[in-house]
């Protein structure tokens, strides 16, 4: 594990999150259900998180990645946890989300809270909360402000997932865009990029940068000639998975955007995509340093957070994650 940030970071970092607008759309507060009848939600989501997190070194990626799919499609309305009802498949059926995992892990979570106090607290915060929390549990400390009284959605179509989400295969234009969309800009595209310094890849979702770039069985020339060597012994079948971060996978750090300029090691088309365009390279420059990099990721989370959410008479608090009230 490298070395987490310095106690002077954390408390600049908090004091600074204090001041930070959520940016992409209207979050109601911070500390929402203290001042409801459920006051002490936040803590015993953490708690929980906290105690499964002790276990499971990847399950800040794992949530990480769910809320990030949840909330560029539809927002962020916990849409991603509903099951597929009759005919039409849900936003966990379209193809970039059949590997997510820890939808068990919220499960259990919202079954404890609504033991607490029924009909209060969102999936959405719900989901919100504990990927900052799973990701924040080695640190002891969170790394970034959820602000919180989001509603949860009651619509979640496959159909909708694909131009919304931005994908491994994209371009540097394209990801702009998608983020623009959201009202995110190259700053937060490229902190949020960040992410892929924790968790593993399936890899189908970049064996074509090894074997087939252009169509003539070649390897694309922007990627690390030795590293790509590596990801082919280990790709022997495109339901194998390897690290995003090599030999970092479960520490959350700066790591990413050093293997990604100096090394070109990005594992995917989107990650080298990052190093086309100046101003994005001069994000990832910036970034190289864990104390800019918690600083700007924790910005852009929270923008991230606020991307199209339910609030007042909009939405509802489902009872149960996977299904409509």
């Amino acid at each position: 594990m490298r070395t987490h940030l310095a106690l002077s970071c954390l408390v600049f970092l908090c004091l600074v999150l204090g001041g930070v607008a959520g940016g992409a759309g209207k979050v109601p507060r911070k500390n929402f259900y203290k001042r409801t009848s459920c006051p002490n939600a936040e803590q015993l989501i953490r708690d929980i998180t906290w105690s499964k997190a002790r276990n499971d070194a990847t399950l800040g990626a794992k949530l990480l990645r769910v809320h990030y799919h949840d909330c560029f499609v539809r927002g962020c309305d916990a849409s991603i946890l509903l099951d597929k009802v009759g005919t039409d498949d849900s936003e966990k059926e379209a193809r970039p989300n059949l590997s997510l995992g820890g939808f068990d892990v919220i499960d259990d979570i919202k079954r404890q809270v609504e033991a607490k106090c029924p009909g209060i607290v969102s999936c959405a915060d719900i989901l919100a909360l504990a990927a900052r929390d799973a990701v924040s549990f080695p640190f002891k400390t969170l790394m970034w402000e959820v602000e919180t009284g989001r509603k949860d959605g009651n619509v979640s179509l496959a159909s909708e997932v694909n131009g919304n989400l931005p994908s491994p295969f994209s371009d540097f234009a394209t990801l702009k865009q998608i983020f623009a969309n959201k009202r995110l800009n190259v700053d937060d595209l490229v902190a949020l990029s960040g992410a892929h310094t924790i968790g593993v890849a399936h890899c189908g979702a970049f064996s074509r940068r090894l074997f087939n770039f252009t169509g003539k069985g070649d390897m694309d020339p922007s990627l690390n000639a030795t590293y790509a060597e590596s990801l082919k012994r280990s790709c022997t079948n495109l339901n194998n998975i390897v690290e995003m971060d090599p030999l970092s996978s479960t520490s959350f750090d700066s790591n990413y955007f050093n293997i990604l300029l100096n090394q070109n090691k990005g594992l995917f088309q989107s990650d080298a995509a990052l190093l086309t365009d100046t101003n994005s390279v001069n994000v990832v420059k910036k970034l190289q340093k864990n104390k800019d990099f918690f600083f700007e990721f924790a910005r852009s989370m929270m923008k991230m957070g606020a991307i199209q959410v339910l609030t007042g008479n909009d939405g509802e608090i489902r009872k149960n994650c996977r299904v409509k009230n």
